[in-house]
């Protein structure tokens, strides 16, 4: 059997490979969307991360045939009212290239918060995991972690706004390794409860 993870960000695709492996889907043959050559990049017009998820996953499962996993997430910081939200990725625009993007909206995020106190910081970090079936089945769940914004960027691990993010406990997510990232993080929790109902979806079921 085959999984199609919709993206081609190589941060994200090698830690939805670790939870998905991690979640018993070891055996399954978890492939991205550059083992098909001429699939179009799929526009982000959704107004949820739900909405986005669902567009990319349908997308890559109508050009593959093959079951389509795909996400949607992003950091909502309370004090810019849940932004950037589903905007989280382009954030700072065309300020930089793309790869310099995810620093840049890091920056752009700690200016837009330097006179913000310690109570007003807190965040969220949201996740929408959608599955696409080849006969038109859908699966959804939604993860999400809270924390707060620091004032600098702090850790080495991770991608995007990590850097920036606080748990409780005090380290960033950037701070934390993979396994520990993985074992709290938005992405894989919402990937945990979708991985339990592709399993199901696919468990034989016995004749009556």
């Amino acid at each position: 059997m085959r999984i199609v993870l919709a993206t081609r960000n190589p941060h994200k695709l090698a830690e939805l490979h670790r939870i998905l492996v991690a979640c018993g889907l070891g055996d399954v043959d978890l492939l991205s969307v550059d083992s098909y050559p001429g699939l179009p990049e799929v526009r982000e017009t959704g107004d949820s991360f739900e909405a986005n998820a669902r567009l990319k996953a349908r997308a890559v499962r109508d050009f593959t045939g093959e079951i389509a996993i795909a996400d949607d997430s992003g950091l909502a910081v309370d004090a810019l009212n849940g932004m950037p939200g589903i905007f989280s990725a382009r954030w700072s625009g065309d300020l930089a290239p793309p790869e310099q993007r995810d620093w840049t909206n890091l920056r752009l995020v700690l200016a837009q918060l330097a006179d913000v106190p310690e109570e007003r910081r807190g965040a969220r970090f949201v996740c929408a995991a959608v599955a696409a079936f080849p006969d038109g089945r859908e699966f959804v769940a939604h993860g999400e972690v809270r924390g707060r914004i620091t004032r600098q960027p702090r850790g080495s691990n991770g991608f995007g706004y990590d850097p920036i993010f606080e748990l409780p406990e005090g380290r960033t997510t950037a701070e934390l390794d993979p396994a520990e990232k993985d074992a709290i993080s938005h992405r894989g929790k919402a990937l945990r409860i979708l991985v339990e109902r592709i399993a199901e979806a696919l468990r034989p079921t016995e004749p009556a």
